[in-house]
């Protein structure tokens, strides 16, 4: 089991930044894909960045590319999503999630195994 708390959601206006942190916890001697999600009320979870296990290759969502990064700290058990030049159509509940096993796609939610329980994310004026 791994366990995945995140923090650094918050309110901020457009233009603003965050960073979001995951901290695992657990079995986390293997290594897994990490990937970051949100859901907006009344939305569909959707993908929004994935880091490999090396941490070598990383993907986004068109939506975020060029604002967001993702990087991962493994002497920390933590992953991060930088999030920049923030819009109003970014407000959802942030997750991550790992994923260990080698079958499925990484921008497909039901391909991860662990979830964290999300951390709000605001942006208005």
């Amino acid at each position: 089991q791994v366990q995945l708390v995140e923090s650094g959601g918050g309110s901020v206006q457009p233009g603003g930044s965050l960073r979001l942190s995951c901290a695992a916890s657990g079995r986390t001697s293997g290594s897994y894909v990490m990937g970051w999600f949100r859901q907006a009320p009344r939305k569909e979870r959707e993908f929004v960045a994935f880091l490999s296990r090396s941490g070598g290759s990383a993907d986004y969502a068109d939506s975020v590319k060029g604002r967001y990064t993702i990087s991962r700290d493994d002497a920390k058990n933590t992953v991060y999503l930088q999030m920049n030049s923030l819009k109003p159509e970014d407000t959802a509940v942030y997750y991550c999630a790992a994923k260990g096993r080698v079958s499925g796609s990484y921008h497909l939610p039901a391909a991860y195994d662990y979830w964290g329980q999300g951390t709000q994310v605001t942006v208005s004026s």
